[in-house]
């Protein structure tokens, strides 16, 4: 039986010279506020959103480039490692774990975590002046079309929902109404050696959003009709989409 994922929360994984200015960066654009760190090292720190429950976290790395990674959250009643269990027999390998977290690698090469749910229940809304409102909502897996059949199929596997094509280019999870983030899975045309992942906004006005965080320190990397590619303070590539904010 595939176990229920109840909660998704979104990890930007950061070395320590980035971590201040990532930290105050998606705290302004997210409206939240840094919430007590805790971790063996205080290396986990959740950004607490103005409504809702905290589903962007930032971790301290102790080296390497920034990077982004999902953690999904099963029932307690279930436990994470029977869970961590059902995802190694999907294709997942298990890197370390205790009884309420399991750190695992996609069969892409994506890190991800399993952890007990525990009572998260609201999303956390848009946020922002009116007209230039946006909400982090959705994290798109960065696939190499060689494995894109195969990561696929993993994910909608591991979570329990049901996968659609979108385009040549995508195909989408259909998340609980509850659920912060959305699944997004994008076939690239490179063949990177692993499956990585980032951050994706809706926005009202994508123009109006990208120049308010152009102002806290966000360049432009490319345009695109859909959407726009960013990259923060600390050198995390994200994208600004014109997808209405709220919806699931």
């Amino acid at each position: 039986m595939t176990p229920e994922v109840r909660w998704v929360s979104a990890f930007i994984d950061v070395p320590p010279d980035g971590f201040d200015a990532a930290s105050s960066f998606w705290a302004s654009v997210t409206g939240s506020v840094p919430g007590k760190p805790w971790g063996d090292r205080e290396e986990f720190v959740p950004l607490e959103p103005p409504h809702g429950q905290p589903c962007l976290w930032l971790q301290r790395k102790e080296q390497g480039t920034v990077s982004c990674h999902p953690d999904l959250y099963v029932p307690g009643d279930t436990g994470v490692v029977e869970a961590a269990d059902h995802a190694v027999g999907l294709g997942a390998t298990r890197l370390s774990g205790t009884d309420d977290l399991v750190v695992l690698r996609s069969p892409g090469g994506l890190p991800f975590c399993l952890v007990t749910h525990r009572d998260q229940q609201e999303r956390p809304g848009p946020v922002g002046p009116p007209g230039a409102r946006c909400v982090a909502d959705q994290i798109c897996l960065d696939i190499p079309a060689g494995r894109f059949e195969e990561e696929g199929d993993f994910w909608s596997a591991v979570t329990g929902w049901p996968r659609s094509h979108e385009s040549e280019e995508f195909d989408r999870l259909a998340r609980p109404a509850h659920v912060p983030y959305a699944f997004l899975l994008q076939r690239l045309d490179d063949d990177p050696p692993a499956v990585t992942a980032h951050l994706d906004l809706a926005c009202d006005d994508r123009q109006a959003v990208t120049s308010r965080q152009e102002a806290l320190g966000a360049e432009v990397v490319r345009r695109t009709p859909g959407w726009t590619v960013m990259r923060d303070p600390a050198g995390l590539v994200y994208c600004n989409t014109g997808r209405a904010p709220g919806e699931v």
